[in-house]
């Protein structure tokens, strides 16, 4: 297998809530309104990421798995989860607020939709001025409880608001009741999922007028009611290190401020490698290629190549590997 970066074309997703920053701030070429995710890499069925430039342009990312299988995504995640690519990667601009929803464990999903659960994680490139997000609840809460608060049009009043600044990092585990709220850009990192359980949508309607579909009675049983405040988390910033910022089962996640130069092995990983660019621009090359990226941008380095230097005057990256 080609032992260089791989960049894929992404896949634009129209959002009622989408604006126009991933096109003025990310540089993402579209013509569409309304834009609110840019799916960078996917293997979601329907949604399948294509490679752009390169040995294998034009090639999809599954064609890519049926062809190298552990020499793109390492033995280690072959034995894992087979020919399944394991997460999804995506930027996201909410110009309004999202609408509050949970998604699935893994128990849930598979039983119900033949599918991952969707545990996934926040990072904040910008935000306008008090700007938040919704996650969890101010104090544990009943079924009852939140039923009836949701029936009483008063959902929000239990609810925990978080302000957010630029760099903030956030775990949204299984169940966790959520929202980004209007005028944050994030990258977010999630399993191989496109499960979502709406609860309530703010009784907006879309340019057709309709209400957007809500899963109520879906999300009862996958809801924690229990409050918690350990969402955000802490992290290094040290230059030209992977600081540790969310390692976990599904995924891990280091933040990397690029001063110049930097190696990093990855030949012990046994995992494919996804860089995002949230800051600046960087020039990544492997022992057999290499390719520039600006802000907004994603490339994959696959499991078979064995170390990676990366030049940047100040570029922040997110590190992204199983």
């Amino acid at each position: 297998m080609y032992r260089g970066p791989l960049k894929f074309q992404p896949i634009y997703k129209e959002r009622l809530w989408g604006g126009e920053k991933l096109k003025t701030s990310l540089n993402k070429q579209y013509s569409a309104n309304g834009i609110g995710e840019s799916w960078e890499i996917s293997a979601v069925k329907g949604d399948v990421s294509q490679v752009i430039g390169g040995p294998y342009s034009g090639k999809n990312l599954d064609v890519l798995i049926e062809d190298f299988g552990p020499e793109l995504l390492g033995f280690s995640v072959v034995n894992r989860f087979g020919s399944d690519f394991p997460i999804l990667i995506k930027y996201i601009d909410a110009e309004l607020d999202l609408s509050i929803q949970v998604h699935p464990n893994d128990e849930l999903a598979a039983q119900r939709h033949q599918s991952f659960g969707k545990n996934e994680m926040w990072f904040i490139m910008d935000h306008d001025p008090n700007a938040n997000l919704i996650l969890g609840f101010q104090k544990d809460c009943s079924k009852k409880s939140y039923q009836k608060a949701l029936e009483e049009k008063k959902l929000s009043t239990l609810l925990n608001y978080t302000p957010v600044n630029k760099g903030d990092a956030f775990m949204i585990e299984t169940g966790t009741m959520h929202a980004i709220g209007a005028g944050i850009l994030l990258a977010e990192i999630q399993q191989t999922s496109d499960i979502t359980y709406r609860v309530y949508d703010f009784d907006r309607r879309d340019k057709d007028g309709n209400t957007r579909e809500l899963h109520t009675d879906l999300a009862l049983d996958a809801i924690d009611y229990s409050a918690k405040t350990n969402y955000k988390k802490s992290y290094n910033r040290l230059p030209n290190t992977s600081n540790e910022l969310i390692h976990n089962k599904y995924f891990k996640t280091n933040y990397l401020h690029v001063n110049q130069w930097m190696e990093i092995k990855l030949s012990d990983r046994d995992s494919f490698s996804i860089y995002m660019c949230v800051e600046g621009e960087a020039v990544l090359r492997t022992e057999e290629g290499k390719l520039g990226m600006t802000k907004g941008e994603t490339l994959m380095i696959p499991a078979c190549c064995e170390q990676l230097e990366l030049v940047s005057s100040g570029a922040e990256l997110l590190e992204i590997f199983i």
